[in-house]
């Protein structure tokens, strides 16, 4: 279990201390519990937009990145349908200077006209070169779109359309800073060569005065149960036909997820899963395949995906994707493959517990489910699941009423 200790200022702010001597660097990690899985229908991509916004400057920072830069650190960050996540390493001497900058752009960032629109270019140019200029670029634009009916799953992160990015206004951008921005809706994460005593001292220093949002959430609209088979079709330039074929599984701290996670990894992770050595080695339909799932706070998607061979058609794809996961409902589990799968879950846990910066996102991230305490309460139940479990848990995801179908197929001009 990673080491951690837990303090509350009066504001809500949750900071996580995790102490390692052994390190010479500090991370600090601030994650805000907001994604696209807040946003309205016309107002989407405003969690990702704002990421953005947020490395601008602030009342007493003119730009962000240079005086970080000037301590020797260096910062990132990410928008995920459930969280937006900040992070900075730098030498554990200067981690005063994570908080100045954190703190200081949590109660004052400067958003003034030029720098929304100057972030609205970045964005909008990021959204045709990633999802509209590149092979199968849109392809959770429409996977997602056929998936949900209301949820706001059903757009991704980086927004549903340009439409909806170009019509932010600065309102629209301010109120999503005030509703969400705020100590009561953050977890910060400080760890490395650190103290709990300096990590108090400074959180007060430079968080307590920063007040509690006065706004109180939207509730997320609960997706209603699917209970038939949704297929779509897009024709495009694409070098190969390529199929998506998604099923409705538990959210992540649900009953059944590590369940789904495990079939996912049994069936389609690696040059040894199931679908590898039968749809792409022994097989002339796939060129590629894999399965994996959304990892969603709320019921989310188990995903199969995969390139054709040039000629093949997406629609005998699911076919012989059918074949194989009918096969794979009848046999019986062997506990060979489940316990390979598990080691490698082991050895997967190992390598993230090496990285500093891993152990303080997981320590922020199953925070913000809960507590940290279900990062190993979920490893736990995924070392312990038996085979006959997971087949109970196939039959019951696998079924082609919660299914979704995307057929991505080429087209020559």
């Amino acid at each position: 279990m990673l080491s951690y200790q837990k303090f509350y200022l009066q504001n809500g702010l949750e900071v996580i201390v995790h102490e390692d001597p052994s390190s010479k660097i500090a991370v600090f990690n601030l994650l805000y519990k907001v994604g696209s899985r807040n946003e309205k229908e016309g107002k989407t991509g405003l969690a990702h937009f704002f990421e953005h916004l947020m490395f601008g400057s602030s009342k007493n920072v003119p730009v962000f990145d240079r005086e970080l830069e000037r301590v020797g650190g260096s910062c990132n960050a990410f928008t995920s349908p459930d969280i937006t996540n900040y992070y900075i390493t730098l030498p554990a001497s200067n981690l005063e200077t994570a908080f100045w900058l954190e703190s200081d752009r949590m109660l004052q960032l400067t958003l003034s006209n030029k720098t929304i629109e100057t972030q609205r270019k970045v964005v909008m140019e990021e959204y045709k070169q990633r999802y509209l200029n590149q092979p199968y670029g849109d392809v959770f634009h429409h996977l997602r779109d056929i998936a949900y009916e209301v949820h706001p799953y059903r757009w991704p992160t980086i927004g549903q359309n340009l439409q909806d990015i170009e019509g932010f206004t600065r309102e629209d951008v301010l109120d999503f800073y005030e509703n969400n921005y705020s100590p009561d809706n953050a977890i910060l994460v400080v760890g490395g060569n650190v103290t709990l005593s300096q990590v108090e001292n400074l959180a007060k220093k430079w968080f307590s005065n920063i007040p509690p949002s006065k706004t109180k959430a939207n509730g997320i609209p609960q997706e209603p149960e699917q209970k038939e088979k949704r297929e779509k079709t897009i024709e495009a330039k694409v070098p190969t036909d390529a199929l998506y074929k998604a099923f409705k599984m538990s959210g992540k701290t649900d009953k059944g997820y590590v369940a789904a996670d495990l079939i996912s990894d049994l069936m389609g992770f690696g040059k040894s899963s199931i679908l590898e050595q039968n749809l792409v080695k022994k097989g002339k339909i796939f060129a590629s395949v894999g399965a994996y799932v959304l990892g969603s706070l709320d019921p989310g998607l188990l995903i199969f995906s995969g390139k054709m061979e040039s000629g093949v058609s997406s629609k005998e794809a699911e076919a012989a994707l059918d074949a194989e996961i009918s096969k794979f409902l009848q046999q019986e589990l062997p506990e060979h493959a489940l316990q390979k799968i598990k080691n490698q879950g082991l050895a997967m846990k190992s390598y993230e517990s090496i990285q500093l910066l891993n152990r303080v996102f997981n320590l922020a991230f199953y925070a913000s489910l809960g507590s940290p305490e279900l990062y190993i309460e979920e490893f736990n139940n995924k070392s312990n699941i038996k085979a006959e479990e997971l087949s109970t848990w196939a039959n019951e995801i696998l079924q082609a009423e919660k299914s979704s179908v995307l057929h991505y197929q080429s087209i020559t001009v």
